[in-house]
């Protein structure tokens, strides 16, 4: 249930600050609700025809397919993780629910709506955002996982032999 309780929290976010965005500003338009820094942060909406950031305009049918792909692929996993790997599955819940969102503005728009302005990077929105955690979570949780087993062997018993 966490993989579908995170995906879903992650997609109703997602879906409706895109929503609210789409329907307060005209594309283009900006909004600064920090008035003293908005050329640090800003709501700005743009649309995306390509991946992250903007890399690979007007590729919006093959992303498609990938983010089918990594939808399935993260379902397919899922049901193989130990219960106890609950950070992970957290992850894939993250990962999920922001492929499904930005999935989804594909299919209806053609197009990813981003509105997250930094100013300094690319603009983004809470499914990008969803994705890059995800993947972060992920790449620590197995990097922990692999550090715990390698330290678990370094500190084991030797037999008389010397074999651990």
């Amino acid at each position: 249930m966490i993989l579908v309780g995170v995906a879903i929290l992650v997609l109703v976010l997602d879906q409706l600050t895109k929503v609210w965005v789409s329907a307060t500003l005209p594309e283009g338009g900006w909004w600064s609700p920090l008035p003293g820094l908005w050329r640090v942060f800003r709501i700005t909406h743009i649309t995306n025809s390509g991946a992250a950031f903007g890399m690979f305009p007007n590729q919006g049918n093959f992303f498609i397919l990938v983010a089918v792909g990594v939808a399935l692929a993260i379902v397919f996993y899922y049901r193989y993780l130990p219960t106890e790997q609950w950070l992970v599955r957290v992850s894939l819940g993250l990962q999920l629910g922001g492929a499904i969102g930005n999935l989804l503005d594909r299919i209806r728009y053609g197009h990813v709506v981003d509105f997250v302005d930094i100013g300094f990077w690319p603009i983004f929105n809470v499914a990008d955002v969803s994705i890059v955690t995800g993947v972060i979570v992920l790449a620590y949780s197995l990097w922990r996982e692999d550090y715990v087993a390698h330290h678990d062997l370094a500190l084991a018993p030797a037999d008389d032999e010397g074999n651990l």
